[in-house]
């Protein structure tokens, strides 16, 4: 499977979009999932460039995550911003990795996604708890390249 759309079907798309939701309300950190062709790159590197081009460092505490898949390249990482990476375990994202790639090995694209939402939403609540005040400073939808 090399194709962009062929990756997610229509309605794995929107369940995705929902666990984002339903994990934002839950903290005020921003999660988003970003899916290209492939990477001529590092993975993490191209991740960090596709979050900066998200602007997902303008949070207002610097906790936002990304989760980037490189769909030809059978490929994928998830960077997480200063504000999260100063909480959490050094190898936080490598074991949240190892589960999406046990999934993605077994075809099972949109539970990856999914459980990789749901272990980033989890330590974005414990670290970031939400506030009545909070405001949801990115978009929820998957972007493409």
């Amino acid at each position: 499977m090399s194709k962009v759309e062929d990756f997610l079907s229509k309605s794995e798309e929107a369940e995705i979009v929902e666990a984002i939701c339903l994990a934002e309300k839950n903290t005020s950190g921003e999660i988003r999932v970003h899916i290209e062709k492939e990477t001529t790159i590092a993975p993490i590197d191209r991740a960090v460039e596709v979050f900066n081009m998200l602007k997902m460092e303008n949070t207002k505490d610097r906790n936002g995550v990304i989760i980037y898949i490189a769909v030809k390249s059978k490929q994928f990482a998830i960077y997480g911003d200063k504000g999260i990476n100063d909480k959490v375990a050094d190898d936080f994202w490598d074991s949240t990795k190892d589960i999406m790639a046990s999934h993605f090995r077994n075809g099972e694209n949109k539970l990856a996604i999914v459980n990789g939402i749901h272990n980033a939403g989890e330590q974005l609540k414990n670290h970031f708890p939400f506030e009545d005040d909070d405001v949801d400073e990115l978009s929820n939808e998957i972007s493409k390249g």
